[in-house]
């Protein structure tokens, strides 16, 4: 019985979020990332002078860089807060995940530290991402053919 007062309690007492503003937060942050994206996209095939194609990898770059050092400032995960999941896309969730990783044993040394517990969290990604890219190659290769 003691259990579903407290379930009672901790229901009553858990603040509501909002689907909808979030849906709509997420939305618009997402498609800002898009646009910033598109822009530099632009911005590195006329100033560089590259193809789009080398340009897209610049971006990538970019972003990577840019939520390393916004994580390493603290500031991801405020950011992350504001605009909900917009900023866990594949690309900056992943940087993030790495430079926390790097930055939660930086004071154990380089090798012992950084080096060795770097891939902690995303080494699973890693893993799971090599071992599926082998398997749907090989697929696609019995498939199509060579």
């Amino acid at each position: 019985m003691k259990n579903k007062k407290y379930d009672a309690i901790v229901k009553k007492n858990t603040p509501k979020e909002s689907r909808l503003r979030n849906g709509i937060v997420v939305f618009f942050a997402g498609g800002a990332i898009g646009a910033l994206s598109e822009l530099l996209l632009n911005a590195y095939s006329v100033w560089l002078d590259l193809p789009r194609k080398e340009s897209g990898i610049l971006v990538i770059l970019t972003l990577i860089a840019i939520s390393s050092i916004l994580t390493a400032l603290g500031i991801f995960d405020v950011c992350v807060n504001v605009l909900k999941s917009a900023l866990i896309i594949p690309i900056t969730g992943f940087a993030h995940s790495m430079t926390s990783a790097a930055l939660e044993y930086k004071n154990e040394g380089l090798v012992l530290g950084i080096g060795a517990n770097i891939f902690k969290l995303a080494g699973t990604v890693i893993l799971y991402g090599v071992v599926s890219v082998y398997i749907f190659g090989i697929i696609r290769l019995l498939i199509i053919g060579g």
